[in-house]
C-alpha cells in the first residue's frame, strides 16, 4: 500500500501530484483566491515529495511571484528543515524558474524582512519619517556591504514593496 503524502498545499493534493486542476481549484484561481505561483509551487513541492521524505509533511500557505522571485510562505518548522539542509534547498531552488525566498506564514513585517535576509543578521528595523512626511522602513544589516554580499538588496526592496507595501531602505552597519 502506497503511503499518502500529508503535505498541506493551497491546491488539493490530488491536483498537485497529478499536475492538473480540478474544477474547485480552477475556480479558486479564476476568482483570484489562488495565484498561478500558488499552483506551480504546490505542484513543485508535490513533485519533490515523491522522492524526498523530508518534505512530505510540509505546509505551503502561499507562493507569491515578483519578477521571477518566488516568496514561499511556509510553516516555521519547514523553513528550519530547509535551512539546515543545503541539498534540500538546492533541490527546491532547481524546481523554480527564479530565486526562492522562504518566509514564515502570517509573520510581522519585521520578521518577514529578517527572513528575506537570512542568514545575514539584521541589527534593527525601524520606521523613519523621510522629508515630505513619507514613512519608510529602515533595516540596518550587520557588517559591511561587499560585492560578495550574498543577498541582492535591490530584490529585497522590490519584494518588500510588492508583498507588504513598505518602502524599505537598507543600510549596512559599517559604512564601507
Amino acid at each position: 500500500m502506497k503511503k499518502s503524502i500529508r503535505m498541506k498545499l493551497p491546491i488539493c493534493g490530488f491536483d498537485a501530484k497529478n499536475a492538473i486542476l480540478c474544477p474547485q481549484c480552477e475556480n479558486k484561481v479564476e476568482s483570484g483566491k489562488l495565484t498561478k505561483a500558488d499552483v506551480d509551487a504546490s505542484m513543485n513541492l508535490a513533485n519533490i515529495a515523491k522522492s524526498n521524505k523530508e518534505i512530505e509533511n510540509f505546509t505551503l500557505y502561499s507562493c507569491k511571484e515578483f519578477d521571477g522571485n518566488f516568496v514561499l510562505s511556509l510553516a516555521k518548522n519547514d523553513i528550519m528543515i530547509i535551512r539546515q539542509s543545503r541539498t534540500l534547498y538546492r533541490i527546491l531552488q532547481e524546481q523554480f524558474k527564479g530565486k526562492i525566498w522562504l518566509v514564515e506564514a502570517d509573520e510581522t513585517d519585521k520578521r518577514f524582512i529578517e527572513d528575506l535576509f537570512f542568514p545575514t543578521k539584521i541589527l534593527s528595523i525601524n520606521e523613519v519619517w523621510a522629508p515630505g512626511g513619507v514613512q519608510k522602513t529602515k533595516a540596518v544589516v550587520s557588517g559591511k556591504w561587499t560585492p560578495k554580499f550574498p543577498i541582492d538588496t535591490e530584490k529585497v526592496v522590490h519584494i518588500v514593496k510588492n508583498a507588504r507595501n513598505l518602502d524599505i531602505e537598507i543600510e549596512f552597519e559599517d559604512k564601507r
